[in-house]
């Protein structure tokens, strides 16, 4: 897919190989991306990510992955700051969009661009609020166990219920990235919960945090920070979720960043309660 615009902007899908300087750009701007997103995100859709350029050289970005046949989410949306205002963004915007067909889109909307989301027909679901602050010292507590290849079905489709699609392909590399720490709770029967924990360009990163209860969430917080005492850490706390805000304030978190959870339409009903961290501002 490839759209022209004035001022000789061109906009393509970008390549995996092209990741760090989207990634590159997120960072710049404060969002402290992992710094080994790129293999899950490109594994989740390939064709799903684009690049506005002005003469080879890269203005601009958005990223809109889709996920099932229903549903998409755009990210990643951003425009080279001395280029800022030229229509660059909306082109690469109309481009991409257009990938995700008749889908449901969702995003994570920075406060500054809300107003600009809802013309384009996004409506405010809930808003996500970014803890960050030094990792306690604290003693992992039982039933949490690193997770292993033999947990993979059943995070796949605990992950299912508690998101608007299914996306074993991102979680078969997410779970086991450069850096990246998975652990699952039990309840002797079943698993109750997952977390991840991962390196950012500026603080480790929790994400994400699905559990069936407080306690469960709670454990596997404990277990995630449990290595990482004295280091800086960041979760993405749906504001909704009281005991999720509560878990991260106990931890000694305090907000630094929020965002707006948006669709364009319905999306299929999910554990929403279960989401005590968000996994990506990026992907959802």
């Amino acid at each position: 897919m490839t759209s022209s615009a004035p001022l000789d902007l061109v906009v393509t899908q970008a390549t995996l190989a092209d990741w760090p300087v989207i990634s590159g750009w997120a960072a710049a701007e404060g969002w402290n991306p992992g710094r080994s997103d790129g293999p899950a995100f490109f594994a989740q859709d390939p064709d799903g990510f684009f690049l506005g350029r002005i003469e080879g050289e890269p203005v601009s970005a958005i990223s809109v992955v889709n996920h099932g046949p229903d549903y998409a989410f755009l990210g990643c949306y951003l425009v080279r700051p001395d280029l800022r205002g030229q229509g660059h963004g909306l082109t690469t915007w109309k481009t991409a969009l257009a990938h995700a067909g008749d889908r449901t889109v969702g995003l994570d909307g920075v406060v500054a661009q809300q107003d600009n989301y809802r013309q384009s027909g996004f409506a405010l679901a809930h808003r996500t609020i970014r803890f960050t602050g030094v990792a306690p010292e604290r003693e992992a507590t039982g039933g949490v166990r690193p997770a292993g290849p033999a947990d993979l079905a059943a995070i796949t489709a605990y992950d299912s219920a508690c998101h608007p699609a299914d996306r074993p392909r991102f979680l078969a590399e997410w779970l086991t990235g450069p850096g990246h720490r998975a652990v699952v709770r039990h309840d002797g029967a079943r698993l109750t919960g997952y977390g991840v924990i991962r390196p950012g360009h500026d603080t480790l990163r929790i994400g994400p945090l699905f559990a069936d209860s407080a306690e469960d969430a709670r454990a596997l917080f404990t277990a995630l920070v449990a290595e990482a005492a004295g280091r800086e850490v960041a979760i993405d706390v749906p504001e909704f979720n009281t005991a999720g805000v509560a878990l991260a304030e106990e931890a000694g978190l305090t907000p630094s960043f929020e965002t707006a959870r948006m669709y364009t339409g319905p999306v299929r009903d999910h554990a929403q309660d279960h989401v005590f961290g968000v996994t990506t501002l990026e992907l959802g």
